[in-house]
């Protein structure tokens, strides 16, 4: 089946195969007589589906058995609320601000407690990374906040940061909303990540919440209590109705991305590998450009997203109309930050990015 290129930021493509189960699946699930949308939450249907989930998912991203993996809902700006209202007992944090998504969390979270700012790369216009040696860490706090991928600037932390090296005993906490899935976590450094599932793992609906055992049991007493995560995991992420159909659809994407391999990698890690050859063909081709520019630091550009300038931006509106009928979707960047914007999630292969390339070479000497 020949689709258009889509490189939205999220909700964004997902694989073919796992749009043509769905399709299979949308009146009979495996000859139940219902739909997945139609189930209950609490039959044995969707529990054999969300116990498979869960299982899948937690061998993909090798999470360790002390942490717990919970399904819920309200996305990444939800988080920024329930993850304090959680981890803060209404203490100090302590928040590392790179782009849009971590300035969020941290003027969120000055209602659940006493945020401070150790580190920021405001002055750069969110195009470099401040390195952890420079982060002026609280004694005491509760956590250390990270966006380890920031969608909408570009900017991606390639290795997280060891928390006790800087002398803080602090659990880090990590958005990883717009790459979870494209490359592999050190779990011994992080005490908490979460991520909406639109981006990288399936559909808008679908909050994903992977937790450390001992940061449960900590909620204030304000918070909701289908938001206390100590509640969600004794439920089973059953506590109220999950996003049922969101759940069943990331379960197929999980058991897609098992399958998949690159040498003798499979999963997660030959995700990595594709990602990177993704990144490094459009970077390449960028930074050979006398048409486009990308502003981010070498060091720390982002494999998933990645944010581009015309030097003429009188011409964009014509680049994406061409791009447009060529079937690449979805370029334009975000508004907060202009000019264009390819993401290069698991979903979009190779050939879509050879295809973006070969577009943009072609607009370009057509401008010359």
């Amino acid at each position: 089946m020949n689709r258009p290129y889509n490189f939205s930021a999220g909700p964004a493509a997902m694989p073919a195969e796992v749009l043509q189960q769905a399709a299979t699946d949308m009146l009979d699930w495996q000859g139940s007589g219902m739909g997945v949308m139609e189930m209950s939450h609490r039959g044995t249907e969707f529990m054999s589906i969300i116990a498979a989930a869960e299982a899948d998912l937690r061998e993909l991203l090798s999470v360790p058995s002390h942490f717990r993996i919970l399904f819920m809902q309200g996305g990444g700006l939800a988080e920024n609320a329930i993850v304090p209202l959680n981890l803060s007992r209404g203490g100090v944090m302590d928040f590392v601000v790179t782009g849009s998504w971590s300035q969020k969390s941290f003027k969120e979270a000055h209602k659940y407690g006493q945020p401070r700012l150790v580190a920021s790369n405001e002055t750069s216009a969110h195009t470099t990374l401040p390195t952890p040696s420079s982060w002026q860490l609280s004694g005491g706090a509760r956590y250390v906040h990270l966006c380890s991928n920031e969608t909408i600037h570009g900017v991606e932390v390639h290795e997280l940061p060891d928390l006790k090296a800087l002398g803080s005993d602090a659990p880090l906490v990590i958005d990883f909303s717009s790459h979870v899935a494209s490359r592999s976590v050190d779990w011994s450094r992080v005490g908490l990540a979460f991520g909406g599932a639109q981006k990288n793992l399936g559909p808008a609906g679908l909050t994903l919440v992977v937790v450390r055992e001992d940061l449960l049991g900590h909620a204030l007493s304000v918070c909701p209590s289908a938001f206390d995560y100590k509640t969600v995991a004794d439920n089973g992420s059953m506590y109220n109705t999950p996003p049922t159909y969101a759940i069943y659809m990331a379960g197929l994407t999980f058991q897609w991305l098992k399958r998949q391999r690159e040498g003798s990698l499979s999963g997660v890690a030959a995700m990595e590998q594709r990602n990177m050859a993704k990144a490094e063909l459009l970077y390449g081709f960028i930074d050979n450009s006398q048409l486009y520019l990308n502003k981010v630091d070498k060091d720390c550009r982002s494999r998933m997203n990645i944010p581009f300038f015309l030097r003429d931006e009188t011409r964009n509106d014509a680049f994406l109309v061409g791009a447009k009928a060529r079937g690449l979707l979805q370029l334009k960047g975000h508004k907060s930050v202009g000019g264009m914007r390819a993401s290069l999630y698991n979903a979009m292969p190779l050939a879509g990015v050879q295809a973006l390339v070969a577009y943009m070479r072609e607009f370009e000497q057509k401008q010359a």
